[in-house]
């Protein structure tokens, strides 16, 4: 099986990030980063390029754990694409990073960590950074 971790470069992906190793070495399972950038958005919203990826891939390996990086733009919500990638790698945990946000900021912006959990049929762990 796989875990996958929907990774954005910030403190809460870098935090994801982190749990994801840690998990896939206790579960002796490959990890999977995605990173699913809207399409159109500027570059600013990958992996920071190439060291960027050869960064997570590293600390991956040194942890032994078998990584692989998926980088595929998405055009509608990002919660239902993390939840087609999990049913298509038949990852065993989806694991994300949390952010604070108001109660207020959650009702307007609605949230697509929320969205993940209720619609996910399989585990998932959410981190704080």
């Amino acid at each position: 099986m796989t875990v996958l971790v929907a990774y954005v470069p910030t403190p809460e992906g870098d935090a994801a990030f982190t749990a994801a190793v840690a998990e896939a070495g206790r579960r002796q399972e490959r990890l999977v980063v995605f990173n699913s950038p809207r399409e159109g958005a500027p570059v600013s919203t990958d992996m920071a390029g190439e060291d960027g990826v050869r960064a997570m891939v590293d600390r991956a390996t040194a942890a032994g754990v078998d990584v692989e990086i998926r980088q595929d733009p998405h055009a509608g919500d990002l919660a239902d694409e993390v939840v087609r990638v999990a049913d298509a790698i038949d990852a065993s945990v989806i694991v994300i990073g949390l952010r604070r946000r108001s109660p207020v900021g959650k009702l307007i912006m609605g949230s697509a960590a929320q969205s993940i959990l209720l619609e996910a049929d399989r585990p998932v762990l959410a981190v704080k950074p």
